[in-house]
């Protein structure tokens, strides 16, 4: 379970990203992070995982609190932590496999996996990740000869290596097409409830996290300002998290799943309706 007390970040300039934060996520839940630009998504994120400093409050991931770990300790608790982003991260030159195994580096350690001696459990454990999540006989292929959808693919098995208690995922389906989009979050919403592991995922685009996501949290200047079921995200609370705008108002159609056009809305489905 993870759990944030009164979590504060203040920069140098006097900006608060983030103003006192209470939020508490439990094992296999997976829930969605919404907002406006600016809002705190995405430094609440890596607050968590400390690749951003809180000025104040506390982070515990199963009773261990984070925020006073010196760096060997966070080192090791950053091995529970998975993370999914926006721009991929892999390594270009490397193959699907050599990436996806980067994901037991905080196991195996640097030299024995820069001369990739792991574990035969580790390659077994990728193989059958690399299925799961569609990529089977693309093991060896260059992370560079990959399409946006299947390196993505690729940085979800990487973060399931690690076998984590947690899942961060900032911005997922940014750089994706409308279908590959519902696939990625569908995938990452599947295999966190399969590993009952709890899940945290920055998303811009609110319809999604309707169709996908059970709970949803909605920040604004650093605040949060909702936090519920999808169902309930009705244009008043959408104007808190967002301000004034004509949540009703529809766009043309958008491809669904299945390739076909279905119309949507502009921002978000109405409430009970499924995009």
């Amino acid at each position: 379970m993870l759990e944030i007390q009164a979590l504060v970040k203040r920069y140098p300039t006097g900006d608060h990203a983030l103003r006192g934060v209470d939020l508490i996520v439990p094992d296999g839940q997976v829930m969605a992070l919404i907002g406006p630009s600016g809002a705190g998504k995405s430094t609440l994120i890596r607050c968590v995982n400390r690749l951003v400093e809180p000025t104040s409050g506390r982070i515990l991931l199963d009773g261990e609190d984070l925020t006073g770990l010196r760096p060997r300790a966070l080192r090791r608790a950053r091995r529970r932590m998975g993370m999914i982003f926006q721009e991929f991260a892999l390594i270009e030159r490397l193959s699907v496999m050599e990436n996806v195994l980067s994901g037991r580096l905080g196991y195996v350690g640097f030299w024995r996996s820069t001369l990739r001696r792991y574990p035969q459990t580790d390659v077994d454990r990728a193989f059958d990740l690399l299925e799961r999540v569609g990529l089977a006989g693309y093991e060896d292929k260059r992370a560079d000869a990959l399409s946006g959808g299947q390196r993505q693919r690729v940085g979800i098995a990487r973060a399931l290596m690690q076998e984590p208690a947690l899942l961060l995922v900032d911005e997922p389906t940014a750089s994706l097409d409308p279908k590959t989009s519902r696939q990625i979050m569908r995938l990452i919403t599947e295999l966190a409830r399969e590993g009952g592991v709890a899940a945290i995922i920055n998303i811009h685009d609110v319809a999604l996290a309707k169709r996908f996501v059970p709970r949803v949290v909605g920040l604004r200047d650093g605040e949060i300002v909702f936090d519920g079921a999808p169902a309930t995200l009705d244009a008043a609370r959408l104007t808190d998290i967002y301000g004034d705008e004509d949540w009703d108002e529809s766009s043309e159609a958008e491809p669904d799943a299945n390739g076909a056009e279905s119309p949507v809305e502009k921002a978000v489905v109405p409430s009970g309706a499924v995009a």
